[in-house]
C-alpha cells in the first residue's frame, strides 16, 4: 500500500502560510505517532496536497514478517520484508553484522557509533549532532520509515542536551523502538513524540544507563507487546525481569533472532530473551 506524506505542525508555533513554507514542514506519515495531548497548543494533521511531489513507495508496508537478530550488545538487526537490513548502535566491528542498509548509532561509547562507517551503507544515522543542534531523522528506506527523537545524554558528570536518539522504525505495520543509551528518565513529551511501540530494545545493564527501577518504569509505560533486553551488564538480568511484574511473560528463546508479524505479537507482553543476551 502507498503511503502519502504527512505535514506534522504546531498550531501555537507554526502557520502554514505559503505553499513554501509547507514544504519545509512535510514528513512521511508516521502509523506509530498518537495524538500528543500532552503537548500543549500541538496538533499532528494529515494533509495530502496534489503538488507536494512527496508520496512515499512503501510496497510491502502492511503485509509480511519481520525478523530480528541479536547481534551483539545493543545491536540488533533488523530485515523488513521488503529486504531491507538495518543495524542498530552499529559500531563497524562487533557482532555478526553483514553491510546493511541502514545503520543508527549512538555515542555514549566507542562501543555503539563508528566515526569510519562502510562507504556502502546507504544510510548512515547518528543519534546526535557534532554541532550539538538535535538530530532529526526521518527516512524512508523501502518498506521501512525511521525516525528519532532526541534525549540527553550524560558528558563528563553533566548533561549534554540531545546526544543520544531512541529510533523509531517502522514497517509492516509495526512500531518498533530503540531506546539507546539512555540516561535519564523520559517526560510526556518524549512518550507523544515516541508513539506507539509494538516492539521496543531497551538497555538493563542496571546503572551505566539507568537504574532497573527507572528502566522498568519506562518499559511499562510504553505497554509494548514485546520488550528485547539489550546492553547487558552490570546487575543480572533476573532484577530487571522481576521488576517489570508478573504482567510480563518471559521467554527464553535458544536462538538469536525470531520473525515476527503485526498478527502474530503476542496477546500477553513478554519479555523476549534471545540466545547470546
Amino acid at each position: 500500500m502507498h503511503r502519502i506524506k504527512a505535514f506534522i505542525f504546531a498550531l501555537a508555533a507554526l502557520a502554514l502560510a505559503s505553499p513554501a513554507g509547507a514544504q519545509e514542514n512535510q514528513r512521511p506519515f508516521s502509523q506509530c505517532l498518537a495524538i500528543a495531548q500532552a503537548l500543549p497548543g500541538v496538533v499532528y494533521a494529515n494533509l495530502t496536497p496534489e503538488d507536494s511531489g512527496l508520496q512515499v513507495e512503501l510496497a510491502a508496508a502492511g503485509t509480511g514478517e519481520v525478523e530480528i537478530m541479536f547481534a551483539g550488545h545493543s545491536t540488533y538487526v533488523i530485515t523488513t520484508p521488503g529486504g531491507v537490513t538495518i543495524a542498530t548502535d552499529y559500531n563497524g566491528w562487533a557482532g555478526r553484522v553483514a553491510t546493511p542498509d541502514v545503520v543508527t548509532m549512538n555515542k555514549a561509547h566507542s562501543s555503539h557509533f563508528t566515526l569510519s562507517p562502510d562507504e556502502r551503507i546507504r544510510h548512515v544515522l547518528r543519534g546526535w549532532n557534532f554541532d550539538g543542534t538535535p538530530a532529526d531523522h526521518d527516512v524512508v528506506a523501502g518498506d521501512v520509515y525511521v525516525r528519532n527523537v532526541t534525549t540527553d545524554i550524560r558528558n563528563f558528570g553533566q548533561m549534554e542536551p540531545d546526544g543520544n536518539s531512541i529510533f523509531i522504525f517502522e514497517v509492516a505495520d509495526l512500531c518498533i523502538g530503540h531506546l539507546g543509551h539512555l540516561h535519564h528518565p523520559l517526560e510526556d513529551r518524549h512518550f507523544a513524540q515516541i508513539g506507539r511501540l509494538d516492539i521496543v530494545m531497551v538497555p538493563v545493564d542496571g546503572g551505566l544507563t539507568l537504574s532497573h527501577a527507572a528502566m522498568t518504569g519506562i518499559a511499562q509505560r510504553l505497554q509494548s507487546s514485546i520488550l528485547l533486553p539489550m546492553h547487558r551488564r552490570g546487575a543480572p538480568l533476573s532484577s530487571f525481569i522481576e521488576m517489570m511484574g508478573d504482567r510480563f511473560a518471559t521467554d527464553f528463546v535458544n536462538d538469536d533472532s525470531f520473525t515476527i508479524s503485526a498478527r502474530t505479537l503476542p496477546r500477553r507482553p513478554t519479555i523476549l530473551v534471545l540466545k547470546g543476551i
